[in-house]
């Protein structure tokens, strides 16, 4: 998932993508230590995947204290 289409979601939906990117790294970290990961490289990209979202949300949330002030 890309950046655009994530800033198109809400916070609540980025939350709940968020959630479901961590459940997962933790699901691969735990295939990787009993040997029974296959793709390794998915492991980079889900940690990716959650900095983007979290970066994303903090944008969003720097966007409305702007907007407040």
């Amino acid at each position: 998932m890309n950046a655009t289409e994530l800033r198109g979601k809400s916070p609540d939906e980025l939350r709940t993508e968020l959630t479901n990117l961590k459940k997962e790294a933790f699901n691969l970290r735990f295939q990787a230590a009993t040997s029974q990961l296959e793709n390794t490289a998915r492991i980079r990209t889900v940690k990716r995947s959650i900095a983007r979202v979290n970066t994303i949300l903090n944008q969003k949330a720097a966007d409305a204290a702007k907007s407040e002030a």
